[in-house]
């Protein structure tokens, strides 16, 4: 599964946190993550996971890029609730919208994203699997086809 990590700048330390907790499930995952949060996850797990541009530079943009295209199974947004930027607050509201549009569980507080991710260890998300053109089964099936 293709999971997105965003942190808002007062949010870093908890999804950090939270990261740590569940390193075990999400090491099983591809993983990308908006600058500065990627940098703060990766020092604390060893987790690899693919750095986008910072939020405020595009990094936001970036993940509902990959939204739009189905390439992101699992969103995890810790929403800095107090930032009062106006294109930051545009830029999340956007994602949120594009999540809603193409049926990606998203996750904007802690006790949700506990939730989503022991579901995804349960198996609970693998229907994702069909929709993701980038997910093992869909690359396997796409070779199959590329031999007929």
């Amino acid at each position: 599964m293709e999971i997105a990590i965003i942190a808002g700048d007062r949010k870093k330390e908890l999804m950090t946190q939270f990261c740590i907790a569940y390193c075990g499930i999400l090491a099983n995952h591809n993983l990308c993550a908006t600058g500065t949060t990627c940098k703060y996850i990766t020092e604390a797990t060893g987790l690899h996971i693919e750095k986008l541009l910072s939020g405020a530079h595009g990094g936001v943009q970036q993940i509902s890029s990959r939204v739009s295209y189905d390439e992101i199974d699992l969103v995890l947004f810790f929403r800095d609730t107090y930032t009062s930027e106006s294109m930051a607050e545009k830029n999340d509201l956007d994602l949120l919208k594009l999540c809603d549009i193409h049926n990606i569980p998203v996750a904007t507080n802690i006790a949700t994203a506990e939730i989503l991710v022991r579901a995804l260890d349960r198996g609970d998300l693998d229907w994702r699997e069909i929709v993701n053109p980038r997910s093992e089964y869909n690359v396997k099936k796409k070779k199959q086809a590329l031999k007929r």
